[in-house]
């Protein structure tokens, strides 16, 4: 046998985006590793990915389309053909049309692949179709909203630059799970001499790595950063000749009083849990620094307040003149939307009329309260609601609907496709064709089979190709194949990629993005810190807005956090005695005063519960936890669970901008399980 190497993607939902070299023999996939010659992975793989060969080859991969037979939930299925399955569903869509109309049907997708052409593959057959639009909201709009309140279209720094950097703050990310590439370079600054700061709601993994842990009350990190600005200010710390060149002079002014005034550290103590003499440091500390980066994650956003935070932090940067400096600045993500321009894939143009546009935050209100039209029918593809989304109990509830057609294109029984009429058998990455750009680097590249498609699965292109022939439509963009569009798409020019070698990358070599630099892109050309914007303010985040009753039946901030070997349910399939990591318990980790205060002990099984629900897990007492919060790390299955898991207690509240979640701010109460 002769093994061939092929270069591939990493496609979930990660800003590393990282590169694979895959090794083949006779048809299989018999290693997975990293490309080292990608310009920004490396060569270093994250341990969910090490090994992706036992995801391709996990039993249980959904092999041929498979009708219910059982009652919704139970997972029992028969296999049927293609054509039979297809023309099931265009039948029933068809009918639901005639009588209800297009908005009765609800497309439901989002980051199980994070390339172009794949996640997006339905848009244009919904387009057509006229059905409702999906909100995609669940993960950090809010934080996308903020930055461009403040910064425009302006991309974030470079990554790579934090190894020039002389003080890191990572500010609400677990960069061990959740950036692994981006903690290499910070420990590499590290070694150069950086400082490092840690700042989260708990002493989690990546504290181990750092030099300073700072933990704030959940809900409370734009306070954090308004105190810090209030000593830059009363300080005289702040860099006057940068904020006349490049701020919004007159909002900057205003800033700085509300700061003065209602933002001093001992007020910003109070509502953070942080020492004055701690914000007072921490800020001095960065506007001494040569080079200061901030690195935030997602927590923070997830929140009622989340906009609001992310603004009050881009503060920071702007009152020491951090932007432009090699090795400065605040990232939350890299911007590289203006790579590629998607309209002529998804085909918005194709909508016969405006329609409604359903979050999937409240998928579990659409389900079961929505209205003029009901939802009659989902289509879900690479997502797993019943699992990730908020509200668990009422997304439950209305996949077991019986008037609910619903149909899922998965590559295995997720806790979704378990509840579906429909299941469609879906490739893996390494199957499928594609284009990938990232939220965490500057890095574009372009992917091809590397195997055949097991059993009967087709891709969420292809697929979307055969309902939109059995439907009559005979647009143009349904007639190419994925290969196509990514040439067509490619064709269009972009600044971002005025450099490319277009050979090179559609040989597969990763490509570096160039993203437009030496002015903020905003409409005065100036960081908008500006009345007109609303200035940044500390806003309570909604679990701290309660009454008093809710605050005494629910005294824990309930915190969910990322998992090592987890992204949300992904992974999980891999039983095998290697992968034991990824089939985790479900826990909640308190401080042992909380545990202690409820006669509870450590390692028995617990329930959280809350006004929306509840849900066990096994208790584990420690002091990386402060007092008064409650910590979920990943989320199970619910088999894993024994029934709901944390997200039955996850409210379907959005966030002040973008109508983002809010993961980071509920509450919940612990009793023993017996």
């Amino acid at each position: 046998m002769t093994t061939t190497t092929h270069r591939s993607v990493c496609p979930h939902d990660c800003p590393d985006c990282c590169g694979l070299l895959v090794d083949v023999d006779a048809g299989r996939v018999t290693a997975v590793r990293g490309d080292p010659e990608h310009g920004f992975t490396r060569g270093v793989l994250c341990p969910k990915v090490s090994h992706y060969e036992r995801t391709v080859y996990a039993p249980g991969r959904v092999l041929t389309p498979l009708l219910r037979r059982g009652k919704k939930g139970e997972g029992q299925f028969a296999p049927i053909g293609w054509d039979e399955a297809v023309a099931r569903i265009v039948e029933r869509w068809r009918a639901i049309v005639d009588d209800a109309g297009g908005e009765a049907i609800l497309p439901v997708s989002y980051a199980g692949t994070m390339g172009l052409i794949q996640r997006n593959a339905t848009h244009a057959l919904f387009h057509k179709l006229g059905a409702s639009r999906l909100g995609r909201g669940i993960c950090t709009p809010a934080q996308d909203a903020g930055w461009k309140q403040v910064m425009g279209e302006t991309p974030g720094p470079d990554p790579d630059e934090v190894v020039a950097s002389d003080l890191v703050i990572l500010w609400g990310i677990d960069a061990l799970a959740t950036n692994l590439h981006f903690l290499n370079l910070v420990k590499e600054a590290r070694r150069r001499g950086a400082h490092v700061v840690l700042i989260d709601t708990w002493r989690q993994p990546t504290a181990a790595l750092v030099d300073q842990v700072v933990l704030v009350r959940p809900g409370t990190d734009g306070a954090l950063a308004l105190g810090m600005l209030a000593v830059l200010a009363a300080d005289g710390l702040i860099d006057r000749s940068f904020v006349a060149a490049h701020v919004d002079v007159d909002g900057f002014a205003a800033l700085e009083r509300t700061a003065l005034a209602d933002h001093a550290p001992a007020l910003a103590a109070g509502r953070t849990g942080i020492g004055a003499a701690v914000i007072a440091e921490l800020a001095r500390r960065y506007a001494r620094a040569r080079a200061p980066f901030i690195r935030v994650g997602g927590g923070p956003f997830r929140a009622a307040n989340g906009a609001a935070a992310l603004r009050a932090m881009l503060a920071l940067p702007a009152a020491v003149g951090a932007w432009g400096k090699k090795g400065a600045g605040l990232l939350a993500s890299t911007g590289t939307g203006g790579a590629v321009d998607l309209a002529p894939f998804v085909r918005e143009d194709l909508l016969p009329k405006p329609t409604r546009t359903v979050s999937l935050n409240q998928l579990g209100h659409a389900l079961t309260t929505l209205d003029d039209p009901r939802v009659l029918s989902i289509y879900v593809s690479h997502c797993n609601p019943a699992n990730v989304c908020p509200d668990q109990g009422a997304v439950l509830r209305g996949l077991a609907r019986d008037d609910l057609f619903t149909v899922v294109h998965e590559r295995f029984l997720t806790d979704t496709a378990r509840y579906a009429d429909v299941v469609l058998p879906a490739p893996t990455m390494l199957e499928t064709a594609d284009l990938y750009r990232s939220y965490g680097q500057f890095w574009l590249q372009r992917t091809r089979p590397v195997i055949a498609p097991l059993g009967q699965s087709r891709s969420n292109w292809d697929t979307a190709r055969a309902l939109a022939v059995a439907l009559d439509f005979t647009d143009e963009v349904f007639q190419r194949t994925a290969d196509e569009h990514i040439d067509a798409l490619l064709a269009v020019p972009s600044p971002w990629r005025a450099q490319e070698d277009r050979a090179a990358l559609d040989a597969g070599t990763p490509t570096r993005l160039r993203p437009p630099r030496g002015r903020w892109l905003t409409p005065t050309g100036r960081i908008r810190i500006s009345p007109s914007q609303d200035l940044p303010a500390f806003v309570p985040a909604a679990a701290d807005a309660v009454d008093e009753e809710t605050r005494r039946r629910y005294p824990l901030r309930l915190h969910p956090a990322p998992a090592l070997h987890r992204l949300n349910s992904s992974f999980g399939e891999r039983a095998d005695a290697a992968d034991r990591p990824l089939q985790p318990r479900p826990s909640l980790r308190v401080h042992p005063s909380e545990a202690a205060a409820r006669g509870l002990v450590d390692g028995e099984s617990v329930i959280a519960e809350n006004q929306l629900g509840e849900t066990r897990a096994q208790l584990l007492a420690t002091a990386d936890v402060p007092p008064g919060v409650a910590v979920a790390v990943g989320v199970s299955t619910l088999a894993e669970a024994g029934g709901p898991t944390v997200n039955v207690l996850m409210s379907p509240h959005l966030t002040d901008h973008g109508q983002g979640s809010t993961f980071s701010d509920n509450r919940c109460q612990l009793r023993r399980a017996d």
